[in-house]
């Protein structure tokens, strides 16, 4: 199950939980990594359980706003939390990271964040559960479903 470009990959199954451990290398796509990984291992209900690293390039949607915001430099990524439905097509992933004077940023994740040192990245999937996205009548936006198997 080790992609190309991984340094390391673990997992283990309990309960029907199954956890996968990896770390990308610098250069890689957080997001974009992170996606394929779940299509690839058709992880039908993928959720990020924790994640610390860096990234030289940071480009976020900030909260209720349209433009996404784009900063280069190195910043310390503080919190990664989100599911990806779909077997990783369709995600919803909030990042926080600080910069080297503690100031600290977040907001939806996008494609374009690339690694400084490194991500180590903890993704749990549920195999009772299936993710999936719908357009929900009250928000209009694409909202998580959650269906047992």
């Amino acid at each position: 199950m080790l992609l190309a470009g991984f340094i390391s990959l673990v997992s283990c199954q309990q309960n029907n939980v199954e956890m996968y451990a990896l770390r990308l290398k610098p250069g890689m796509d957080l997001k974009q990594e992170m996606a394929q990984f779940v299509e690839t291992n058709q992880l039908q209900s993928a959720s990020v359980s924790t994640c610390v690293g860096s990234l030289r390039e940071l480009i976020i949607r900030p909260a209720n706003q349209k433009e996404l915001l784009h900063l280069k430099g190195h910043y310390e990524i503080v919190s990664l939390t989100g599911t990806f439905a779909d077997h990783g097509k369709n995600n919803h992933i909030h990042i926080s990271v600080s910069d080297s004077t503690g100031n600290t940023i977040g907001g939806h994740l996008v494609d374009g964040n690339i690694i400084y040192t490194t991500a180590e990245i903890v993704l749990l999937n549920n195999k009772d559960l299936n993710f999936t996205r719908v357009v929900d009548p009250e928000t209009t936006f694409y909202e998580l479903e959650v269906v047992g198997n």
